[in-house]
Protein backbone atom coordinates (compact mmCIF):
# COMPACT_ATOMS: atom_id res chain seq x y z
CA UNK A 1 0.00 0.00 0.00
CA UNK A 2 1.51 3.22 -0.79
CA UNK A 3 2.55 5.38 1.94
CA UNK A 4 0.61 9.16 1.74
CA UNK A 5 3.06 10.82 3.26
CA UNK A 6 5.23 9.95 0.49
CA UNK A 7 2.86 12.04 -1.88
CA UNK A 8 2.92 15.35 0.48
CA UNK A 9 3.94 17.44 -2.75
CA UNK A 10 0.92 16.05 -4.36
CA UNK A 11 -2.79 18.82 -4.50
CA UNK A 12 -6.10 17.91 -4.93
CA UNK A 13 -5.87 18.51 -8.61
CA UNK A 14 -3.31 15.59 -9.17
CA UNK A 15 -4.98 13.00 -6.98
CA UNK A 16 -8.04 14.36 -9.36
CA UNK A 17 -6.52 14.09 -12.58
CA UNK A 18 -5.17 11.02 -11.58
CA UNK A 19 -8.11 8.96 -10.98
CA UNK A 20 -10.43 10.45 -14.04
CA UNK A 21 -7.35 8.95 -16.38
CA UNK A 22 -7.86 5.97 -14.99
CA UNK A 23 -4.11 6.05 -13.33
CA UNK A 24 -4.28 2.83 -11.05
CA UNK A 25 -1.25 3.81 -9.28
CA UNK A 26 -3.22 7.38 -8.88
CA UNK A 27 -6.13 5.43 -8.07
CA UNK A 28 -4.44 3.57 -5.73
CA UNK A 29 -2.55 6.55 -3.68
CA UNK A 30 -6.23 8.38 -4.00
CA UNK A 31 -7.82 5.58 -2.40
CA UNK A 32 -4.81 5.75 0.57
CA UNK A 33 -5.50 9.24 1.24
CA UNK A 34 -8.87 8.91 1.69
CA UNK A 35 -8.44 5.72 3.84
CA UNK A 36 -6.38 7.63 6.08
CA UNK A 37 -6.99 8.67 9.52
CA UNK A 38 -3.92 11.50 9.82
CA UNK A 39 -5.76 14.68 10.78
CA UNK A 40 -3.42 16.80 8.38
CA UNK A 41 -5.13 14.49 5.46
CA UNK A 42 -8.86 14.97 6.33
CA UNK A 43 -9.12 17.91 4.20
CA UNK A 44 -7.15 17.43 1.06
CA UNK A 45 -9.03 14.14 1.31
CA UNK A 46 -12.86 15.81 1.28
CA UNK A 47 -11.57 17.83 -1.16
CA UNK A 48 -10.78 15.13 -3.87
CA UNK A 49 -13.93 13.23 -3.16
CA UNK A 50 -15.89 16.36 -3.50
CA UNK A 51 -14.07 16.93 -7.45
CA UNK A 52 -14.54 13.41 -7.85
CA UNK A 53 -18.44 13.03 -6.76
CA UNK A 54 -19.47 14.60 -9.88
CA UNK A 55 -17.63 12.02 -12.24
CA UNK A 56 -19.68 9.06 -10.11
CA UNK A 57 -22.37 6.83 -9.50
CA UNK A 58 -22.83 5.28 -13.24
CA UNK A 59 -21.56 1.76 -12.17
CA UNK A 60 -23.81 -0.72 -10.46
CA UNK A 61 -23.17 -1.49 -7.11
CA UNK A 62 -23.37 -4.91 -5.89
CA UNK A 63 -23.19 -6.66 -1.95
CA UNK A 64 -22.32 -9.91 -1.86
CA UNK A 65 -22.39 -11.67 1.52
CA UNK A 66 -22.47 -15.28 3.13
CA UNK A 67 -21.27 -17.08 6.01
CA UNK A 68 -17.68 -18.45 5.74
CA UNK A 69 -16.61 -21.13 3.35
CA UNK A 70 -19.65 -20.69 1.44
CA UNK A 71 -17.12 -19.21 -1.41
CA UNK A 72 -17.32 -16.14 -1.64
CA UNK A 73 -14.39 -15.04 -3.28
CA UNK A 74 -14.28 -18.00 -5.89
CA UNK A 75 -17.91 -16.53 -6.58
CA UNK A 76 -16.41 -13.12 -7.11
CA UNK A 77 -13.75 -14.60 -9.07
CA UNK A 78 -15.84 -16.26 -11.63
CA UNK A 79 -18.53 -13.11 -11.76
CA UNK A 80 -15.45 -10.71 -12.44
CA UNK A 81 -13.95 -12.64 -14.73
CA UNK A 82 -16.91 -13.13 -17.37
CA UNK A 83 -17.64 -9.21 -16.87
CA UNK A 84 -14.16 -8.66 -17.71
CA UNK A 85 -13.68 -11.03 -20.63
CA UNK A 86 -17.08 -9.20 -22.02
CA UNK A 87 -15.12 -5.73 -21.58
CA UNK A 88 -16.43 -4.13 -17.96
CA UNK A 89 -14.21 -2.69 -15.92
CA UNK A 90 -14.95 -4.32 -12.67
CA UNK A 91 -13.76 -2.92 -9.11
CA UNK A 92 -13.52 -5.34 -5.62
CA UNK A 93 -13.62 -4.26 -2.14
CA UNK A 94 -13.52 -6.43 0.47
CA UNK A 95 -14.72 -5.20 3.90
CA UNK A 96 -14.42 -6.94 6.97
CA UNK A 97 -16.05 -4.48 9.72
CA UNK A 98 -15.82 -6.80 12.49
CA UNK A 99 -12.25 -7.65 12.51
CA UNK A 100 -9.68 -5.56 14.65
CA UNK A 101 -6.53 -7.84 14.38
CA UNK A 102 -7.03 -8.78 10.64
CA UNK A 103 -7.33 -5.61 9.26
CA UNK A 104 -9.64 -7.11 6.71
CA UNK A 105 -8.81 -10.07 4.43
CA UNK A 106 -7.85 -8.68 1.18
CA UNK A 107 -4.39 -10.24 1.32
CA UNK A 108 -6.40 -13.70 1.32
CA UNK A 109 -8.61 -12.61 -1.16
CA UNK A 110 -5.98 -11.50 -3.48
CA UNK A 111 -4.44 -14.77 -3.23
CA UNK A 112 -7.86 -16.67 -4.04
CA UNK A 113 -8.67 -14.32 -6.87
CA UNK A 114 -5.24 -14.56 -8.20
CA UNK A 115 -6.70 -15.00 -12.02
CA UNK A 116 -9.02 -12.12 -11.24
CA UNK A 117 -6.55 -10.18 -10.41
CA UNK A 118 -4.44 -9.89 -13.17
CA UNK A 119 -6.86 -8.87 -15.13
CA UNK A 120 -6.40 -5.34 -17.02
CA UNK A 121 -10.11 -4.62 -16.54
CA UNK A 122 -10.03 -5.42 -12.62
CA UNK A 123 -9.00 -3.32 -9.47
CA UNK A 124 -9.08 -5.05 -6.13
CA UNK A 125 -8.89 -3.34 -2.95
CA UNK A 126 -9.13 -3.59 0.70
CA UNK A 127 -12.07 -1.81 2.48
CA UNK A 128 -10.46 -1.05 6.31
CA UNK A 129 -12.43 -1.28 9.34
CA UNK A 130 -10.37 0.69 11.31
CA UNK A 131 -11.57 -1.64 14.19
CA UNK A 132 -15.46 0.14 14.02
CA UNK A 133 -18.62 -0.03 11.58
CA UNK A 134 -18.64 3.61 11.27
CA UNK A 135 -14.97 3.61 9.48
CA UNK A 136 -16.40 0.87 7.12
CA UNK A 137 -19.42 3.23 6.54
CA UNK A 138 -17.75 6.54 5.60
CA UNK A 139 -14.51 4.88 3.99
CA UNK A 140 -16.40 2.03 1.79
CA UNK A 141 -18.39 4.99 0.36
CA UNK A 142 -15.73 6.99 -0.47
CA UNK A 143 -14.04 4.03 -1.99
CA UNK A 144 -16.64 3.58 -4.08
CA UNK A 145 -17.01 7.18 -5.34
CA UNK A 146 -13.25 7.32 -6.70
CA UNK A 147 -13.47 3.58 -8.15
CA UNK A 148 -16.34 5.04 -10.35
CA UNK A 149 -14.60 7.79 -11.07
CA UNK A 150 -11.76 5.84 -12.53
CA UNK A 151 -14.14 4.33 -14.91
CA UNK A 152 -15.19 1.03 -12.98
CA UNK A 153 -18.71 0.51 -13.90
CA UNK A 154 -19.41 -2.73 -11.46
CA UNK A 155 -18.52 -2.40 -8.33
CA UNK A 156 -18.53 -5.93 -6.08
CA UNK A 157 -18.46 -4.57 -2.09
CA UNK A 158 -17.84 -8.45 -0.25
CA UNK A 159 -17.98 -8.55 3.64
CA UNK A 160 -16.76 -11.68 5.17
CA UNK A 161 -19.15 -13.11 7.19
CA UNK A 162 -23.19 -12.82 7.92
CA UNK A 163 -23.85 -10.45 10.76
CA UNK A 164 -24.05 -6.71 11.98
CA UNK A 165 -22.06 -5.50 8.83
CA UNK A 166 -24.63 -6.87 6.30
CA UNK A 167 -26.57 -4.12 7.08
CA UNK A 168 -23.95 -1.24 6.57
CA UNK A 169 -23.58 -2.90 3.24
CA UNK A 170 -26.71 -2.89 2.72
CA UNK A 171 -27.01 0.63 3.10
CA UNK A 172 -24.44 0.99 -0.07
CA UNK A 173 -25.08 -0.88 -2.82
CA UNK A 174 -27.81 -1.16 -5.05
CA UNK A 175 -27.99 -4.73 -5.45
CA UNK A 176 -27.71 -6.73 -2.47
CA UNK A 177 -26.56 -10.70 -2.89
CA UNK A 178 -26.87 -13.46 -0.14
CA UNK A 179 -24.80 -17.02 -0.86
CA UNK A 180 -25.81 -19.94 0.90
CA UNK A 181 -24.67 -23.73 1.46
CA UNK A 182 -26.64 -26.53 0.94
CA UNK A 183 -26.25 -29.13 3.00
CA UNK A 184 -24.74 -27.25 5.73
CA UNK A 185 -27.94 -28.36 8.77
CA UNK A 186 -30.45 -26.11 9.56
CA UNK A 187 -30.19 -23.93 6.71
CA UNK A 188 -33.03 -21.78 8.13
CA UNK A 189 -30.36 -21.55 11.83
CA UNK A 190 -27.55 -20.64 10.00
CA UNK A 191 -28.28 -17.67 8.79
CA UNK A 192 -30.53 -14.57 10.37
CA UNK A 193 -34.23 -14.58 9.15
CA UNK A 194 -33.02 -10.33 8.79
CA UNK A 195 -30.14 -11.31 6.51
CA UNK A 196 -32.45 -12.67 4.14
CA UNK A 197 -35.12 -9.96 4.04
CA UNK A 198 -32.97 -7.52 2.85
CA UNK A 199 -31.78 -9.73 0.27
CA UNK A 200 -32.36 -8.67 -3.13
CA UNK A 201 -31.46 -12.29 -4.60
CA UNK A 202 -30.33 -15.60 -2.92
CA UNK A 203 -27.91 -17.56 -4.51
CA UNK A 204 -26.98 -21.69 -3.52
CA UNK A 205 -23.07 -22.21 -3.89
CA UNK A 206 -21.19 -25.13 -4.61
CA UNK A 207 -23.58 -26.78 -7.23
CA UNK A 208 -21.64 -29.21 -9.09
CA UNK A 209 -21.09 -33.16 -8.43
CA UNK A 210 -23.09 -34.70 -5.97
CA UNK A 211 -23.78 -31.56 -4.62
CA UNK A 212 -26.23 -31.01 -7.11
CA UNK A 213 -29.20 -32.64 -5.76
CA UNK A 214 -28.99 -30.72 -2.37
CA UNK A 215 -28.69 -27.72 -3.62
CA UNK A 216 -31.53 -27.86 -5.83
CA UNK A 217 -33.57 -28.71 -2.70
CA UNK A 218 -32.27 -26.12 -1.06
CA UNK A 219 -33.15 -23.34 -3.40
CA UNK A 220 -36.70 -25.21 -3.61
CA UNK A 221 -36.92 -24.41 0.51
CA UNK A 222 -35.74 -20.91 0.07
CA UNK A 223 -37.95 -20.16 -2.36
CA UNK A 224 -40.71 -21.27 0.00
CA UNK A 225 -39.47 -18.78 2.68
CA UNK A 226 -38.68 -15.86 0.22
CA UNK A 227 -43.03 -16.37 -0.43
CA UNK A 228 -43.42 -15.65 3.22
CA UNK A 229 -41.39 -12.26 3.02
CA UNK A 230 -41.86 -9.02 2.16
CA UNK A 231 -39.23 -7.76 -0.80
CA UNK A 232 -36.84 -5.30 0.66
CA UNK A 233 -37.07 -3.68 -3.33
CA UNK A 234 -40.48 -2.48 -4.46
CA UNK A 235 -41.42 -3.90 -7.60
CA UNK A 236 -39.07 -6.80 -7.41
CA UNK A 237 -39.85 -10.09 -6.26
CA UNK A 238 -36.35 -11.69 -4.62
CA UNK A 239 -35.40 -14.86 -6.48
CA UNK A 240 -33.17 -18.01 -5.58
CA UNK A 241 -30.63 -19.75 -7.72
CA UNK A 242 -28.10 -22.05 -7.69
CA UNK A 243 -24.10 -21.90 -9.19
CA UNK A 244 -21.23 -23.41 -9.11
CA UNK A 245 -17.82 -21.02 -9.54
CA UNK A 246 -15.77 -23.93 -10.11
CA UNK A 247 -17.33 -24.83 -13.48
CA UNK A 248 -18.69 -21.74 -14.21
CA UNK A 249 -22.25 -22.76 -14.11
CA UNK A 250 -24.84 -20.23 -12.90
CA UNK A 251 -22.24 -17.12 -12.96
CA UNK A 252 -24.09 -15.93 -16.15
CA UNK A 253 -27.52 -16.52 -14.94
CA UNK A 254 -27.01 -14.77 -11.55
CA UNK A 255 -25.88 -11.51 -13.60
CA UNK A 256 -28.70 -11.74 -15.95
CA UNK A 257 -31.11 -11.19 -12.64
CA UNK A 258 -28.81 -8.62 -11.23
CA UNK A 259 -29.33 -6.74 -14.92
CA UNK A 260 -32.82 -7.15 -14.57
CA UNK A 261 -32.80 -6.09 -11.06
CA UNK A 262 -31.20 -2.71 -12.25
CA UNK A 263 -33.67 -2.20 -15.44
CA UNK A 264 -36.43 -2.84 -12.92
CA UNK A 265 -35.89 -1.04 -10.39
CA UNK A 266 -34.94 2.36 -12.68
CA UNK A 267 -37.96 2.10 -14.63
CA UNK A 268 -40.06 2.22 -11.20
CA UNK A 269 -37.91 5.18 -9.46
CA UNK A 270 -36.90 3.26 -6.86
CA UNK A 271 -32.90 2.90 -8.36
CA UNK A 272 -32.10 6.58 -8.49
CA UNK A 273 -34.55 6.94 -4.64
CA UNK A 274 -32.92 4.43 -3.21
CA UNK A 275 -29.02 6.02 -4.18
CA UNK A 276 -30.71 9.29 -2.65
CA UNK A 277 -31.57 8.70 0.29
CA UNK A 278 -28.29 6.38 0.81
CA UNK A 279 -26.90 9.73 0.40
CA UNK A 280 -28.27 11.39 3.40
CA UNK A 281 -27.54 8.25 5.36
CA UNK A 282 -24.13 8.59 4.85
CA UNK A 283 -24.49 11.99 5.97
CA UNK A 284 -25.72 11.01 9.34
CA UNK A 285 -23.53 8.17 9.66
CA UNK A 286 -20.84 10.71 9.79
CA UNK A 287 -22.70 13.24 11.29
CA UNK A 288 -22.86 10.58 14.15
CA UNK A 289 -19.56 9.91 14.13
CA UNK A 290 -17.83 13.43 14.31
CA UNK A 291 -20.17 14.17 17.27
CA UNK A 292 -18.94 11.02 19.14
CA UNK A 293 -15.21 12.49 18.18
CA UNK A 294 -15.49 15.57 19.25
CA UNK A 295 -17.24 14.62 22.61
CA UNK A 296 -14.67 11.72 23.64
CA UNK A 297 -11.72 14.48 22.37
CA UNK A 298 -13.42 17.29 24.61
CA UNK A 299 -10.85 18.35 27.19
CA UNK A 300 -13.29 18.49 30.22
CA UNK A 301 -14.82 14.69 29.21
CA UNK A 302 -11.51 13.12 28.79
CA UNK A 303 -10.68 13.80 32.16
CA UNK A 304 -13.97 12.60 33.60
CA UNK A 305 -14.12 9.72 31.62
CA UNK A 306 -12.09 7.22 33.79
CA UNK A 307 -13.69 7.97 37.16
CA UNK A 308 -17.09 8.23 35.36
CA UNK A 309 -16.72 4.64 33.99
CA UNK A 310 -14.79 3.26 37.32
CA UNK A 311 -18.13 4.40 39.13
CA UNK A 312 -20.48 2.27 36.47
CA UNK A 313 -18.08 -0.67 37.14
CA UNK A 314 -18.57 -0.32 40.57
CA UNK A 315 -22.39 0.17 40.64
CA UNK A 316 -22.00 3.66 42.33
CA UNK A 317 -23.71 5.37 39.15
CA UNK A 318 -26.28 4.07 36.70
CA UNK A 319 -25.51 3.83 33.29
CA UNK A 320 -28.17 6.62 32.46
CA UNK A 321 -26.71 8.88 35.22
CA UNK A 322 -23.16 8.11 33.90
CA UNK A 323 -24.39 9.81 30.10
CA UNK A 324 -26.64 12.51 31.73
CA UNK A 325 -23.07 13.91 33.65
CA UNK A 326 -21.05 13.66 30.96
CA UNK A 327 -23.17 15.44 28.97
CA UNK A 328 -24.03 17.96 31.23
CA UNK A 329 -19.76 18.11 31.80
CA UNK A 330 -19.43 18.66 27.58
CA UNK A 331 -22.37 21.43 28.20
CA UNK A 332 -25.66 19.31 26.88
CA UNK A 333 -28.48 19.07 28.45
CA UNK A 334 -29.96 15.71 27.70
CA UNK A 335 -32.76 15.47 25.11
CA UNK A 336 -35.92 13.65 26.35
CA UNK A 337 -38.59 12.41 23.24
CA UNK A 338 -41.51 15.23 23.30
CA UNK A 339 -43.99 14.04 26.02
CA UNK A 340 -41.72 12.11 28.12
CA UNK A 341 -41.78 11.94 31.92
CA UNK A 342 -44.94 14.13 31.93
CA UNK A 343 -47.58 13.15 34.01
CA UNK A 344 -50.80 12.16 32.91
CA UNK A 345 -54.08 14.34 34.06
Amino acid sequence: MTNVSSNASLDAADYVAGVLAGNRTMLGRAITLVESNAARHVALAEEVVRRLLPHSGESIRVGVTGVPGVGKSTFIEALGSQLCDRGKRVAVLAVDPSSTRSRGSILGDKTRMERLARHPNCFIRPSPSGGTLGGVTRKSRETIIVCEAAGFDVVLVETVGVGQSETTVRSMVDFFLVLLLAGAGDELQGIKKGIIELADALLITKADGPNKLRTEATRIEFSRVLHFLSSPTPGWRPEVHTCSSVEGAGIAAAWDVIERFQTTTMANGFFQEHRRMQTLDWMRDMLEQELWNAFIHNPATRTCWPDVEKAVLEGTLSATGAVKELLEIYGVQPVRPQGAGKEEG
